[in-house]
């Protein structure tokens, strides 16, 4: 068996050791993790309306009015949180798709993007700590930061 090295300089020189398309896989979960929370969206604003929460449909004529309960309106401001930075997210996977970029460290970088915004979500949804749910955001913006260098720099 060959032992690789993981360096920076050694990732590039075994690149039939990872598919190309391998770096999309972790997209696509996100963006179908993404379309889940969106369905949680109209769950629970019908639930709320058929339960007689005192919702109305002129409460989400703007988006959300302050008449909606919170666990209700939680949904929605998850799935916005999952539309806003994951788009340069989903850039950088093109990048590296399309500059042949795709080694270890940008398919380990994607993987570990999403498993943080999965945290941030998880959060979100259950127990909902502030302190802990900007830990996982700022962590994972700090990936997107290490993505974005990491393929300016394979690109100079």
């Amino acid at each position: 068996m060959v032992s690789l090295p993981l360096t920076l300089a050694s990732i590039n020189a075994y690149p039939c050791l990872m598919k190309a398309t391998s770096i999309f896989l972790p997209a696509l979960v996100l963006m179908l993790w993404t379309l889940l929370v969106l369905v949680q969206v109209p769950i629970r604003r019908f639930s709320a309306y058929f339960l007689g929460r005192r919702v109305v449909a002129d409460d989400f004529k703007y988006g959300e009015s302050a008449n909606v309960p919170a666990d209700v309106s939680l949904p929605n401001r998850i799935f916005m949180n999952l539309v806003e930075v994951p788009v340069l997210f989903y850039a950088l996977v093109l990048i590296a798709f399309v500059t042949n970029e795709v080694n270890q460290v940008t398919v380990g970088l994607a993987w570990l993007y999403v498993a943080l915004r999965f945290a941030h979500s998880l959060i979100y949804f259950t127990y909902n700590r502030v302190v802990h749910r900007f830990a996982a955001f700022t962590a994972s913006n700090l990936v997107v930061l290490a993505m974005i260098i990491y393929l300016g720099i394979a690109l100079l």
